[in-house]
């Protein structure tokens, strides 16, 4: 076949990474919904910080109520990087820009249905259970750039199952574990994929599994080269083993399957179970154990459902085809080998150009629904102001970060202390006062119908603005 046509014609990857670029950037209306989550806000602001001083922050420059303590921007590369991105065209390139890798992110998927030896009508049947699970997670945050890095361990492991690993694979393997720990925090996935596939080849009983292992320690060792050091290594553990701390950020918890539109992530969690111990009759033992630990993982916490739909579908499909004799077998492999001619990356510069050109028409921006939009120009400049860490990222990005606020998203920063002293405050609860005397607020911006507001209200405080998603006061 021609090339032009190989590089012209789109392969099934790219026509549903192009469906999902424009269902998740303007059906989900993910103009709007991708900032959905205000820290969106202190990242965008944080890279542009850095680009502008040349330097990382190692304290805290966004709050008033622990200023200068010592703060981890653990995610800092991809601040930077929507930063510029920022910088150059605005929140319409940043929503371009994550909705371009959750699109990558599903051609990549496509790639791991191939290499586990997934049928093609099988992996067609699954995507609609991959959007409808990693969607509750679409945000315009590093995890998603986490995703396509962890896409890419797969899809390197598994080829490197069947290949020797000479001194350029471990060369490969540190360059980009040092990628993915200036990215994003979860690079010690990386270590553990790969201790994971060096355990599934020991137990299989071949030779391999010794070089795995020492890739596993490659991907261990190589992210030290980062700003922090060792730091963000110890960082990274103390955050993730405080059960007190984790019990109180929502996307840690388990997710509640008794919601609606629940089915299709229940599905895909069963499929991964089951897919596991499909591979395990085969004694493909590393897919196994993946399945075993991801599955774990997501039952535990909503933030790896979408981890399970990237990785345990396909691992899914694999042992379904390795086991089942498919009454569509012969047809779907017909339609696989014509697809395998196929690559059309040759349409993505005009797939994203016409994104763009589109979202200048849509009101991209954080949603006016859930954060102080109309009512941010009603606070004066001088406010010592009261607010929930929802609208703290929200007053970060508007201020370009020149206003301090009370609490904004970053968890590990306030720490469990801090979370609970909040806690008690918005929920009045006996003790809060005292807690919230020592700030010497002058103004609270609170969401409507909150509790505190009429207690506020009841010792003097007075309305200043009023809509539907705020109420500002005055002291």
């Amino acid at each position: 076949m021609r090339p032009a046509l190989v590089w012209c014609v789109p392969d099934l990857a790219l026509v549903t990474a192009t469906v999902t670029l424009f269902y998740c950037l303007f059906l989900f209306q993910g103009y709007r919904k991708l900032f959905r989550d205000s820290d969106a806000g202190w990242h965008i602001r944080t890279g542009e910080a850095i680009l502008t001083t040349g330097t990382l922050p190692h304290t805290d420059t966004y709050s008033f109520s622990k200023p200068g303590q010592p703060w981890f921007a653990w995610e800092w590369g991809a601040d930077v990087i929507v930063g510029a991105i920022h910088r150059a065209s605005g929140l319409q390139g940043v929503a371009l820009f994550y909705g371009t890798l959750i699109a990558a992110g599903v051609w990549l998927w496509f790639r791991l249905h191939w290499l586990v030896g997934g049928d093609f009508l099988v992996a067609c049947g699954m995507a609609p259970l991959l959007l409808s699970t990693c969607e509750i997670h679409w945000l315009a945050r590093p995890h998603v750039i986490a995703w396509l890095l962890l896409l890419g361990s797969l899809c390197y492991l598994e080829r490197s199952m069947s290949r020797p690993l000479g001194w350029t694979s471990y060369l490969m393997a540190a360059v980009y574990m040092v990628l993915w720990a200036n990215l994003h925090a979860s690079f010690f996935l990386g270590a553990a994929l790969a201790t994971i596939y060096a355990l599934g080849l020991w137990w299989s009983g071949t030779a391999d599994w010794f070089p795995m292992l020492k890739l596993a320690a490659v991907a261990a060792i190589a992210p030290i080269a980062n700003p922090y050091g060792w730091q963000l290594y110890a960082h990274v553990y103390r955050y993730l083993t405080d059960g007190a701390l984790i019990g109180r950020i929502a996307e840690f918890q388990s997710y509640d399957f008794h919601a609606a539109g629940s089915g299709q992530i229940i599905a895909t969690v069963m499929l991964g179970i089951a897919g596991g111990a499909l591979a395990l009759t085969k004694k493909r033992y590393v897919h196994f154990l993946l399945a075993m630990a991801i599955s774990v993982m997501a039952l535990r916490s909503a933030r790896a459902l979408p981890i399970a739909a990237l990785i345990l579908l396909p691992l899914a499909n694999g042992a379904i085809a390795a086991t089942i004799d498919l009454p569509w077998r012969d047809y779907a492999n017909r339609l696989r080998a014509l697809d395998a001619q196929f690559l059309g990356l040759a349409l993505a510069p005009v797939i994203l150009f016409a994104a763009l050109l589109l979202l200048r028409i849509v009101p991209t921006g954080f949603p006016p629904d859930d954060f102080p939009v109309a009512a941010y120009e009603h606070i004066p400049e001088s406010a010592r102001l009261f607010a929930s860490d929802k609208f703290g990222g929200y007053l970060i990005y508007r201020s370009a970060g020149t206003r301090k606020v009370f609490f904004d998203g970053r968890s590990d920063f306030y720490g469990i202390e801090f979370l609970n002293q909040y806690g008690r405050i918005v929920q009045v609860r006996p003790g809060w006062q005292a807690l919230w005397k020592p700030y010497g607020f002058t103004h609270a911006l609170l969401p409507a119908e909150m509790a505190l507001t009429a207690v506020l209200e009841q010792q003097g405080w007075r309305r200043v603005y009023q809509d539907k998603v705020a109420v500002l006061l005055e002291r």
